[in-house]
């Protein structure tokens, strides 16, 4: 039987990264309301679920790890605008105004704080021998159950 594979936390959220910005780009070339519909709702949970992993498992951990509140704080900062726009864009159906505008908007915002993270944050999270894997096995386990109940998320 095979040894259980570790879970990075820094490698499980930079996939997340990947697949939103795949998830990004699929909707800048989809023409048609219900495509961008579904790829608009897909990239909102995801990023919702990884917004709460991360505040509420991997910047705990970072934050007490790193001397660099600014940085924490501006991510923190950061999510809310990203959860803000999140929310404007459940209540909104595609063609309507600034749909497209928005969903726009929170992948510059999202490729700005991606930049940041792997840049900044996880170099210094690396450095100060942040547990990774343990992080990262608590994040693994709290993404399957934000994903079996959304209601978890608190919209």
């Amino acid at each position: 039987m095979p040894a259980p594979v570790m879970m990075d936390a820094i490698a499980l959220l930079k996939a997340d990264h990947r697949k939103v910005e795949e998830l990004f780009e699929k909707y800048e070339s989809a023409k048609k309301d219900d495509k961008k519909k579904a790829l608009a709702e897909q990239i909102c949970m995801e990023l919702s679920v990884h917004t709460k992993v991360e505040e509420e498992i991997f910047y705990p951990a970072v934050r007490e790890a790193i001397d660099d509140e600014d940085l924490m704080d501006e991510a923190d900062v950061e999510h809310d605008g990203a959860k803000s726009l999140i929310a404007q864009l459940q209540a909104m159906k595609p063609g309507e105004d600034h749909y497209d505008a928005k969903v726009t908007v929170l992948g510059e915002y999202i490729d700005h704080h991606v930049k940041e993270e792997h840049e900044e944050m996880f170099p210094k999270a690396r450095k100060a021998k942040v547990d990774s894997v343990q992080l990262g096995e608590q994040i693994s386990a709290r993404k399957k159950e934000l994903l079996a109940n959304p209601k978890l998320l608190g919209k």
